[in-house]
């Protein structure tokens, strides 16, 4: 049996590695600035945005990173509107500085879950840092605080 090879069936590149390092830059300066004398927690979801996770906290002094993994796909290709979580946070956030740190917003169902439940942990702040909001859904009404970049149409990203 032959594996499947993304790279075949790309059509064009939306963001070349230049963009990305770009937008890590530039949301991992902010960032650093905005928690200069603080140490927040940085969680990153698994597992898109672990690469997005290094490369913006290569422009951060102090912070402490922690993994949480959440779905609402279910083995499908649509949100289910349900969300789970899968792997939860190893760390007490309560009264710390948090950062969500997320590879694509595309309803925004997980993201508000993941928010709900760091404000009942009692997370002094949160903020959120996307490579990619997809502006599908009505639902993605929450305001990111940072974001890397935009995609507009509704169609399937590849990250890699």
């Amino acid at each position: 049996m032959s594996q499947w090879d993304m790279n075949n069936d790309i059509e064009r590149v939306l963001y070349s590695e230049d963009d990305i390092a770009e937008a890590a830059k530039r949301v991992g300066t902010e960032l650093a600035a905005d928690y200069e004398g603080r140490t927040p927690v940085i969680i990153s979801v698994l597992k898109g945005a672990v690469l997005w996770t290094v490369d913006v906290m290569r422009y951060m002094q102090y912070a402490e990173v922690e993994f949480i993994d959440v779905s609402s796909y279910h083995g499908g290709i649509a949100s289910s509107g349900e969300v789970d979580l899968i792997v939860d946070l190893q760390t007490d956030i309560a009264g710390r500085d948090v950062i969500i740190m997320e590879d694509i917003v595309d309803t925004g169902r997980s993201l508000k879950f993941m928010m709900a439940l760091l404000e009942q942990r009692g997370a002094k702040s949160i903020k959120v840092a996307s490579l990619l909001d997809k502006k599908k859904a009505v639902l993605s009404m929450l305001m990111l605080i940072m974001l890397g970049l935009m995609y507009r149409k509704l169609s399937w990203l590849v990250t890699d």
